[in-house]
């Protein structure tokens, strides 16, 4: 029996299946100029990302008009350029944000919304708003508490483990900027965590990535860090221990 040829990938087919810099054709030794072109603004717009200040103020209005309680705090970081220097300042709240958050003498709740700046503040200030409206309406519909919400400046992902100890929570679900990619300056990240507490590493969390325009949209984020948190609730356990099974479950969309 003769086998059928194996059909052919044109190069602008495989373009249009991944913003990757893929068949990018050559001139001479060099690619294109077209394409050197296109990558050196890329990189600029993630070089952008990094540095664009974070308005926490902007964000603390947001959730202001969305009646959740939000506080402002800050990391030891005390400017950009500490921040991209020493990361491990990322990850402790300065005296005044620890005092302030003890302060609130927080009743225990389930989770605790978080929203910091990370390596991203574009993708903060596009998403983070949105994506925390839509949380927080889905985990109400599941009947949990949330505590106050968050806004923390010069943020470290594991800076999630000392804030959600502070406002006595369960679970902490941290919504932060990503290291911007050349195909993506703009990609927001969550990290869930049970017992969040100083001293924890990345291996007990659950990280949903990739949220932004030509990636995870709201609502299958929304879905996926919804059910992280209900299984992780229930089971006591997130990390390693949880394995995101969410795909085998049907969406309703919208959240």
């Amino acid at each position: 029996m003769t086998k059928s040829p194996p059909s052919i990938i044109s190069a602008g087919d495989l373009r249009r299946l991944t913003p990757a810099r893929v068949a990018l054709g050559r001139s001479g030794a060099s690619v294109p100029t077209d394409a050197l072109l296109n990558f050196t603004l890329d990189h600029a717009r993630a070089r952008d990302a990094v540095h664009t200040p974070f308005d926490a103020a902007a964000i603390i209005d947001g959730l202001t008009a969305l009646e959740l309680q939000p506080v402002a705090v800050r990391s030891e970081a005390t400017d950009r350029k500490t921040y991209l220097r020493r990361p491990d300042l990322g990850r402790q709240l300065d005296a005044q944000s620890r005092n302030a958050l003890s302060a609130l003498n927080n009743a225990p709740c389930d989770l605790a919304i978080l929203i910091g700046d990370g390596l991203s503040s574009a993708a903060v200030h596009l998403h983070g708003l949105e994506l925390a409206r839509r949380l927080a309406i889905k985990f109400a519909g599941l009947g949990m508490t949330l505590g106050p919400v968050v806004v923390a400046s010069g943020a470290r992902v594991a800076l999630a483990d000392e804030m959600g100890q502070l406002l006595n929570a369960r679970m902490s679900v941290m919504l932060i900027g990503e290291r911007p990619g050349l195909s993506a300056p703009d990609s927001l990240g969550c990290y869930v965590t049970y017992g969040p507490r100083p001293g924890l590493t990345d291996a007990e969390r659950n990280c949903v990535s990739n949220i932004h325009a030509a990636g995870l949209s709201y609502d299958e984020a929304a879905f996926k860090i919804g059910w992280l948190v209900r299984e992780g609730l229930e089971r006591k356990i997130s990390g390693v221990s949880l394995k995101d099974e969410s795909g085998n479950i049907t969406p309703l969309l919208p959240a």
